[in-house]
């Protein structure tokens, strides 16, 4: 495939092929792995680190996997059980938790700027503080992890992944600081107002109605009219300069308030896990230039620093007596490292082979969560575990 060339079924066949590692490697439950680590990987061969079959700037690629991007963030968001009674206790200390990161995370960015001689500090903290929901939650699921503790890590999770969605604008672009302060806000506002409808919706019963006529039809009709509003915020964020993550997650979240259909669950979790997720991370796998690497060394070291400053920020909460292995597992990030490399790369701010120096951080901290997954659930950390189980510490 030339560079400039639309992607063909070919390649999409490859695509699905490849992704199937992710499966394949999650499956020895012994092994604790994350789907998306496997699609990742399959991306890193194919793409231009590997063999350059896979070329993660054609457009049409490209546009796929924002597509698949703005369907995990919003999967992501429908997960926060913002409508569990057990979760609203622990929003406090998910604040607490995510603050008592943020602290550190800025004094920490601040010093790895210093030291790297790139005054990017400001980008250093956001991305030094961050969570991602997208990649946590699934490891979550796919783990059957549960129990207090783990419910408890759920609304830091979610606090800290959209306080930085909406900061990644501020800091990295700073001469347009208001104009993405402006966007973030416009696309909460619109998630807002669709909160508000969906629920006068449902209150009027006329969601239900029309979900009996679209089952028995099979019309899809609430699959349409989610992918319709999503691709509309989707729409507003790239007009206002926002990244596609912070309106699928502002929608996700706004769905899952006013109470998530099991039909509609299901069907977006088909769409979503089985093509347009496993394109994105095969996409992003592909797009991490790691050779770049070599020809700046430093940034290795930036990269390494900056994965392993965001565990140590993470460790904080142990004095809150938040365990270690979910200490671990809540250092995982994704949505706004790869936001940082993309629009730092497309404003021309980033340095030479900074892009892929944020992109190592962020596979640093997916193999640190990897291994808090893994202790979580040696810990007894898992679904209808006892009570001693739940509350054993790793």
């Amino acid at each position: 495939m030339e560079q400039n060339a639309a992607v063909t079924f070919v390649e999409l066949a490859v695509i699905g092929a490849v992704a199937l590692l992710g499966p394949l490697l999650s499956y020895p439950r012994g092994w604790h792995l994350p789907v998306v680590l496997g699609e990742l990987v399959a991306g890193v061969v194919l793409g231009t680190t590997g063999f350059g079959y896979l070329h993660a700037s054609d457009g049409t690629f490209s546009f796929l996997s924002d597509i698949g991007f703005a369907l995990v963030m919003f999967v992501a968001g429908t997960h926060v059980p913002v409508r569990d009674p057990a979760i609203r206790p622990a929003l406090a200390a998910g604040l607490l938790r995510a603050v008592a990161v943020a602290v550190p995370a800025v004094v920490l960015g601040i010093v790895v700027a210093m030291v790297s001689g790139i005054h990017h500090g400001p980008l250093y903290a956001v991305l030094l503080s961050s969570s991602s929901a997208a990649l946590v939650l699934p490891i979550v699921d796919s783990l059957g992890l549960g129990g207090e503790k783990v419910v408890g890590l759920l609304p830091q999770i979610a606090i800290a992944d959209t306080a930085c969605i909406v900061a990644l604008p501020l800091v990295i672009d700073p001469s347009h600081a208001l104009r993405a302060a402006g966007g973030a806000a416009l696309v909460i506002v619109a998630a807002a107002v669709v909160f508000v409808l969906f629920r006068r919706i449902e209150a009027k019963g006329w969601r239900e109605r029309v979900h009996r006529v679209s089952e028995d039809r099979a019309f899809a009709v609430e699959l349409r009219v989610q992918l319709v509003v999503l691709f509309a915020l989707a729409a507003l964020a790239l007009q206002t300069h926002v990244s596609i993550m912070l309106a699928g997650f502002a929608l996700g979240l706004a769905v899952a308030a006013v109470g998530e259909p099991r039909r509609l669950a299901k069907q977006l979790f088909a769409l979503t896990e089985g093509f347009f997720g496993p394109l994105f991370f095969v996409w992003l796998g592909a797009e991490l230039n790691l050779r770049e690497l070599g020809q700046h060394p430093s940034m290795i070291l930036l990269g390494l620093a900056l994965g392993v400053g965001a565990a140590v920020t993470h460790m904080v909460p142990l004095v809150l007596r938040q365990p270690v292995s979910l200490n671990l597992l809540s250092v995982a990030q994704l949505g706004v490292p790869v936001a940082a490399a993309t629009v730092g790369t497309q404003l021309g701010v980033l340095q030479p082979g900074e892009a892929s120096a944020l992109m190592l951080g962020a596979l640093v901290t997916i193999g640190l969560a990897v291994v808090g997954g893994a202790l979580a659930v040696r810990a007894g950390m898992v679904k209808d575990a006892g009570p001693e189980q739940t509350g054993a510490v790793a």
